[in-house]
């Protein structure tokens, strides 16, 4: 099989919008008067639509209340988006503008419906052939629906794609699609995305090669 199409996860793998997520989950939280640890950002709420990750939370709030937190956590991101402005890493930048180069059809996905808010705020929402947002799903991961959708976008088979995740529950999604994953390690916790089927810890280690012989196998 040919490589064809990378899926790429937006938040902590192309754009740094983790602090500024975690941040705002916490302090949403906090109003209710639950702890929220990163551990529970990563394993709970991490790449997950705001109403579940609101409900993985605060499991015994009416729907009617759990949609109200949910608003809540989004107005908090846009303040803190406002105030910190947001970047992109440069090891993504820097394979998806060699992926271009090699005729690679690339999408990016994000359950968050701020996305092409938060990639013109970091300056590459003209890298990409499809963008697909929460507007675009009911499903969220670890529901398939998203990768599936984006194959579908470019145009391609899901086995000609591979996913690039960051999120425990993104990787049980790329694989709920038949899709080879890897995954990103950006702080130094790879037990987490062990069920990738590869995992490095730069992007620029993520050569063409690479994710052909990933997709042969």
């Amino acid at each position: 099989m040919l490589l064809k199409g990378v899926i790429f996860d937006m938040d902590g793998v192309v754009v740094n919008t983790v602090p500024l997520h975690y941040k705002a989950w916490k302090k949403m939280f906090s109003d209710y008067g639950k702890k929220f640890t990163f551990k529970d950002y990563e394993l709970k709420v991490d790449g997950i639509p705001r109403l579940s990750g609101a409900r993985a939370i605060l499991s015994k709030l009416s729907e009617e209340k759990l949609k109200k937190a949910a608003s809540k956590k989004q107005k908090y991101l846009l303040e803190f988006l406002r105030k910190y402005g947001v970047k992109a890493y440069r090891d993504a930048v820097y394979l998806i503008k060699n992926l271009k180069k090699d005729k690679i059809k690339m999408a990016i996905i994000t359950s968050s419906k701020n996305c092409l808010y938060i990639l013109k705020k970091a300056g590459i929402n003209k890298l990409f052939d499809v963008i697909i947002t929460g507007n675009d799903i009911k499903k969220g991961k670890p529901h398939p629906d998203i990768f599936l959708l984006a194959a579908k976008r470019l145009g391609l088979k899901a086995k000609e794609c591979v996913v690039v995740e960051d999120a425990f529950l993104g990787i049980v999604a790329a694989k709920r699609a038949k899709i080879k994953a890897v995954g990103i390690d950006r702080y130094g916790k790879p037990a987490r995305l062990k069920q990738a089927n590869l995992i490095v810890n730069n992007l620029k280690k993520l050569t063409l090669s690479k994710l052909k012989r990933l997709i042969s196998r």
